[in-house]
């Protein structure tokens, strides 16, 4: 867990309510496995959420992007910068972008992009020394291998009432067990999409038996 004199890792996700976090934002953006629901968040309208997520990237000064994720955003956020969505695509394309990757030979064509993935553990310690606030978006599979790891500080989820029942989920089979710390009370918008914020501690869960 990082200290007070630390950046921090912050993994963003959009999820249902049933824990489905895969392809979120359009058709066509993860169809595996034939799921049948890509684009779920794009079909549901949420007033809340873009206001949420603007506040909540006031800090951010890194992207650290599983690589399906890289690819989705360096096609779309160069072209981008202005309009409703222009502050995002502005920031996105100044700020540093770090790749996950085991592929030593891929091409990284949108500005300030690097590969991470040799050492994952180092890599990230040295991101939270050059960084604030390093935000990993989407990137499932990659925040599958952060959570099995403990290589985070914040787990950041805006919760749909949605059940879609399949479809990869947020915590696979994997995740490291920890007890996780509310940070902020639950923020809820008028379409019932829920903010949660928790941070990651160093705590194990106990057990225990319940008697009369």
């Amino acid at each position: 867990m990082s200290t007070a004199e630390s950046g921090r890792i912050i993994i963003d996700l959009f999820t249902t309510l049933d824990g489905v976090a895969q392809g979120p934002g359009g058709t066509d953006e993860d169809t595996s496995g034939g799921f049948d629901f890509s684009g779920w968040q794009a079909g549901y309208p949420s007033s809340g959420v873009g206001g949420q997520v603007m506040v909540g990237m006031t800090h951010l000064d890194a992207l650290l992007l599983g690589r399906r994720t890289y690819d989705i955003f360096a096609a779309y956020w160069p072209h981008h910068t202005d309009g409703a969505s222009g502050d995002i695509g502005v920031l996105f394309n100044r700020v540093p972008k770090y790749v996950a990757s085991r592929n030593a030979d891929i091409a990284l064509d949108w500005n300030a992009s690097s590969r991470v993935g040799a050492d994952l553990a180092s890599e990230i310690a040295d991101m939270r020394a050059r960084h604030r606030e390093v935000h990993v978006i989407g990137s499932l599979d990659f925040v599958h291998t952060l959570l099995a790891e403990g290589l985070f500080d914040e787990l950041k989820l805006w919760v749909y009432p949605i059940l879609l029942g399949a479809g990869k989920k947020v915590f696979d089979d994997g995740a490291l067990p920890s007890v996780l710390r509310l940070l902020e009370p639950p923020v809820a918008d008028d379409g019932g999409v829920l903010l949660l914020r928790y941070g990651r501690t160093d705590r194990v869960p106990g057990v225990g038996t319940f008697r009369d």
